[in-house]
């Protein structure tokens, strides 16, 4: 579990394709700290190092989490949110975060807002998108390449966040532009309402 709270960029090293997987090596400063079967959110996506050596950490994509992130367009040289999941005795600064990514969508605007930046992303909509909780309301929580963010302006496709300059330079907010895929987990907690309600659930219970 982590809190969407990213703790610095990691560069990525090396690729490897290995059949449908792929195997990401990165560098990063607390690479030393990390251990074997480690979870470590890279853009959002949780995932297990499998090996650590002088260089770099390597972790493993698999077909399905490569076909729903934007994950099978890194490079040597890009740069990845990483966050290590939380400790049970720390604040939950973000909200609850899985680092399951429930698809990917598409940025299609930045505008300056006078110090910080109003960041647009949409997303793939319709009945039984949102019947699954892939959707966002506003002032609720959204997760963007492992970042945790307010969601403000949403539509039934589209939704804006505001970024911070401490965001913007400390995240890969700040190489984001026009048309490029970022990773998108929404709420867990909207995730299992919707779904409630798509079963009836809250209707067969409420006289209880």
């Amino acid at each position: 579990m982590f809190s969407g709270i990213v703790e610095e960029k990691a560069t990525v090293i090396a690729i490897e394709h290995d059949r449908d997987n792929v195997h990401f090596t990165l560098d990063c400063s607390f690479k030393d700290e990390l251990k074997i079967d480690q979870s470590v959110a890279h853009d959002g996506v949780c995932l297990t190092v499998v090996k650590i050596e002088d260089k770099g950490y390597t972790v493993t994509a698999m077909k399905e989490t490569l076909d729903r992130s934007n994950l099978g367009e890194w490079k040597v040289g890009t740069k990845v949110n990483v966050e290590r999941s939380m400790k049970m005795n720390g604040r939950l600064d973000g909200h609850i975060v899985q680092g399951h990514v429930d698809l990917t969508a598409v940025c299609t605007g930045i505008e300056d807002n006078n110090g910080s930046w109003y960041f647009t992303f949409e997303y793939e909509s319709g009945k039984e998108m949102a019947k699954r909780g892939y959707l966002t309301v506003d002032k609720g929580s959204v997760t963007v390449n492992g970042v945790s963010l307010t969601v403000c302006d949403p539509t039934d496709r589209s939704f804006k966040v505001s970024i911070i300059p401490y965001t913007y330079e400390n995240t890969d907010f700040g190489e984001l532009r026009p048309g490029m895929k970022v990773n998108i987990e929404f709420d867990i907690i909207g995730k299992y309402v919707a779904r409630m309600l798509d079963y009836g659930v809250l209707e067969k219970y409420s006289g209880l």
